[in-house]
């Protein structure tokens, strides 16, 4: 269970909730309205007030490393610091594996970051995110430079993650995938954050 309790993130009021394995969080709101700045908070990376609690572990009880392994964030605009994909997994056979489940050539992995297209380095960037399985993945717009198929791919690995008890939230301006993948909604507004049953 993830419980965060009080999170107080820059313009925004405290945020309160609860996730269960394989509860998928959607938040929504304006560009701009803080949607981005709450995974950073979850995710150990910016300074926050407030608790968060996976299991019986606390944020703030363990060193940012040991809980970010647990505890992942995915950019909508992942960094790659090594020249070629295949430098950023630790199995590549799996991260291979992975990547054709996601509609990726296997000598994809083989290439430069440089030559991959935006769609490319974001399906890259899913994999190296979960190919340690981590208990919570907070995705920031997973799908925003992925065609129709490709981001109907993306969600179906989303829901099996979902199936196999990994707690998601995920950023989303689709109405329609928010529908799709969500089983709560904090929505954001105005500084305010609101949690519904989708």
């Amino acid at each position: 269970m993830l419980k965060v309790r009080d999170l107080k993130v820059h313009g925004l009021e405290p945020i309160s909730f609860d996730l269960q394995g394989g509860d998928v969080l959607v938040v929504r709101g304006p560009s701009g309205s803080g949607k981005s700045l709450l995974l950073r908070a979850i995710a150990d990376l910016d300074e926050t007030s407030g608790s968060i609690f996976l299991d019986q572990m606390s944020k703030d009880g363990e060193a940012a490393g040991h809980w970010r392994t647990r505890v992942r964030y995915l950019a909508a605009e992942s960094g790659w610091w090594l020249e070629r994909v295949a430098q950023h997994f630790t199995d590549l056979a799996a991260a291979r594996l992975l990547g054709g489940d996601l509609a990726l050539e296997g000598k994809l992995f083989d290439s430069p970051v440089a030559h991959l297209s935006s769609g490319e380095r974001q399906r890259m960037a899913f994999i190296r995110a979960i190919e340690d399985e981590p208990a919570v993945l907070l995705l920031d717009e997973p799908t925003s430079a992925l065609d129709e198929e490709a981001g109907q791919r993306m969600e179906d690995k989303i829901s099996a993650l979902r199936k196999s008890g990994v707690i998601l939230i995920i950023v989303t301006h689709s109405n329609e995938q928010a529908s799709r993948l969500a089983t709560q909604v904090l929505t954001i507004k105005d500084g305010a954050a609101k949690v519904v049953s989708a």
